[in-house]
């Protein structure tokens, strides 16, 4: 087993890849690409192992160019280059095919060495990255690109590539192998969508599990073990970050404390405890807010416990918050209220402090009608009196609008009875 099994297994053919029917089905967009020949420019963008380097491999033979593979990690302009002169030799009679894989390492400047031969179409450029390629990818290369999102594989289809791999393994070494229930299973679940992943489990546990008999038994157990953690996703500075942090208050968000626990412990599994007590702070505010403010110091409270004791026992104080959060009333009306108020300020809309609000116990002598005014609220019955505080040019303006839980029409109905005693 000299080379490893995920490129042994690489499928040569569309027929073979697993996954991606969305662009690779039947009559759909990427396929009949690939069928007519005639192929342009495109990143290919999605996670790890999913099949982006076999489907650029496949439109190279199927088009008979030749593949030059550079990665953005090591090449340098000079590789490309290189690749640009092939165009002129036998090797490359039919055209250049240039997989570059992980574009986003590639600075502006070397990004731009590509235009050139994007232009004249003397090479046809597949670039494959895992990060936002609207984020990471040159501008003036996207628009001479199609982009095509590669999703991770599904575990059925998973499940069909490792059944395959476990056979081939058999027949390369003229054993039989033995699987015991649920092998297949797992593995094609606990890699995460990955392919590449699945097929190192595999090759693991046959290099483990080989005895040197003419059979090969593979248990469950082993499986268990060679495949721990590997289905988790995380990447601090990548788009799977911020997918899962979105996920996590989303769904405290929507009120469904088993998926919110569910991010939270990728999170915790990642061991990014920091991201998990920041955003769990935020929905606490955002998205319960006025419904019940309690929430806001009982989570904080947890949090800081989270922070004080460390993982893995942090797991306790925030599982805790999370399903009160979850479970909590909501109401968004104060963070509402305070995005109207800054689209005013940025808009422009502010207008000058009236005069009672202000911070001075002076006039100066242009001002014809001298003093303050600020009347004091505690003075008066149940501490309140109509005066100004909005800005004159912000005179009748509302923000704020009352939520329709519990304590929001409760204040509500308190002071409509205290401004309406005044009138």
């Amino acid at each position: 087993m000299a080379a490893p099994l995920a490129d042994k297994i690489r499928p040569v053919s569309l027929e073979e890849v697993v996954g991606q029917e969305h662009i690779l089905g039947p009559g759909k967009v990427l396929r009949r690409i690939i069928e007519s020949g005639q192929i342009p420019n495109m990143v290919f963008y999605g996670p790890s192992g999913v099949g982006k380097t076999t489907v650029a491999s496949i439109i190279a033979r199927n088009t008979e160019r030749h593949l030059v593979k550079l990665n953005g990690t090591t090449a340098s302009t000079a590789d490309i280059k290189e690749a640009v002169s092939r165009t002129d030799t036998f090797q490359g009679m039919n055209g250049v095919l240039l997989y570059l894989d992980e574009i986003q390492y590639f600075n502006k400047k070397q990004q731009q060495t590509l235009l050139e031969c994007m232009e004249n179409g003397s090479v046809t450029l597949i670039a494959s990255t895992t990060e936002n390629p609207y984020f990471y990818v040159y501008g003036a290369i996207l628009s001479r690109a199609t982009v095509f999102e590669f999703k991770p594989v599904e575990q059925r289809e998973i499940e069909k590539a490792v059944k395959r791999a476990f056979a081939m393994l058999s027949e390369e070494q003229g054993k039989q192998t033995l699987l015991e229930e649920g092998v297949c299973r797992h593995i094609s679940f606990a890699c995460g969508g990955d392919v590449r992943k699945a097929m190192n489990a595999v090759e693991l546990c046959y290099l483990s599990c080989d005895s040197g008999g003419e059979e090969v038994f593979i248990d469950l157990e082993s499986a268990r073990e060679l495949t721990q953690k590997s289905a988790l996703r995380y990447d601090r500075g990548g788009d799977e970050h911020y997918d899962i942090l979105s996920a996590f208050q989303k769904s405290m968000r929507g009120s469904d404390p088993d998926a919110a626990l569910h991010y939270l412990g990728r999170l915790l599994e990642a061991g990014d405890l920091p991201s998990a007590c920041r955003r769990l702070l935020v929905c606490a505010c955002e998205d319960v807010g006025l419904a019940w403010p309690q929430i806001i110091p009982i989570v904080k409270a947890a949090v800081d416990s989270a922070l004080m004791v460390g993982l893995p026992e942090a797991q306790l104080p925030l599982a805790d918050a999370v399903v009160l959060v979850s479970l909590a009333p909501k109401s968004n009306s104060a963070h509402t209220a305070l995005a109207k108020a800054m689209a005013d300020i940025k808009n422009g809309s502010t207008g000058a402090i009236p005069r009672n609000l202000q911070n001075k116990h002076y006039d100066g002598a242009e001002v014809q009608k001298k003093g303050q005014f600020y009347e004091y609220p505690h003075d008066y019955p149940n501490h309140w009196l109509p005066q100004q505080y909005m800005p004159d040019a912000l005179l009748g303006t509302r923000y704020y609008e009352y939520g329709e839980n519990k304590n929001e029409q409760s204040f509500r109905a308190y002071w409509e009875k205290i401004k309406g005693q005044a009138g």
